[in-house]
């Protein structure tokens, strides 16, 4: 069975978890809380599993793989059906530039380890923390928006009928962004396109609190 290394907040895990769900695959979690111990993911036993001291991690038999995309893919590439992409080659092109925006602009700059240096390391207030955060999010997400409505999407989902890479990496993302109190009135389209993923079974199955449940037994 796969397992995956998992912290119930961390939009890169929840985007996994995302992927498994409309996989409909079994796996098994296994928790590596960020914070408790000083953040288990700096144990020497999960630096053996990802020496970057970081999650998601994905361990298919002996294999493990590290980060979501990567993963992603390779779900994908294991069981194509349903596929995690677009039909058109264009189309598949256009939801991995979306889904690159989120992973590679956006998050990076507003995980966690980044917002922690920023406070313990630069003695940035936790006013001006939450106000770079908001910075990089907006930009982002204007600019996602934008996008979509340039391209006459067709469909509730970011690309069409059917969820994609793009609907996997926008979901958590905005979860993420109302935890810090984000005006999401001013992206329209990407709020419609969310909630409607809270409808679907599996974005319900892989919700953060959902995951934290199962590992508290409640």
């Amino acid at each position: 069975m796969l397992k995956l290394y998992d912290y119930f907040r961390s939009s890169a895990c929840f985007r996994v978890r995302i992927a498994l769900h409309l996989k409909q695959l079994d796996y098994e979690l296994i928790p590596i809380h960020l914070v408790n111990q000083g953040g288990e993911q700096l144990l020497e036993s999960y630096q053996k599993i990802n020496p970057a001291c970081l999650v998601p991690a994905l361990q298919d038999d002996d294999k493990i793989l590290t980060q979501s995309m990567a993963i992603i893919e390779y779900i994908n590439d294991l069981h194509p059906y349903p596929s995690l992409f677009p039909d058109t080659i264009f189309e598949r092109a256009l939801a991995r530039s979306f889904a690159l925006s989120i992973t590679a602009d956006i998050h990076p700059l507003n995980n966690l380890r980044i917002l922690k240096y920023l406070t313990h390391e630069l003695n940035v207030s936790e006013e001006k923390k939450t106000e770079w955060y908001k910075h990089w999010v907006d930009k982002g997400l204007a600019a996602l928006e934008k996008q979509l409505l340039s391209h006459h999407r067709a469909g509730p989902f970011c690309f069409g009928d059917k969820p994609s890479i793009a609907d996997i990496c926008l979901v958590p993302q905005l979860y993420n962004a109302r935890r810090f109190n984000c005006d999401q009135r001013l992206y329209p389209t990407l709020v419609q396109i969310d909630e409607h993923c809270q409808t679907h079974p599996a974005f319900i199955k892989a919700w953060p609190m959902e995951t934290m449940a199962k590992k508290e037994n409640i």
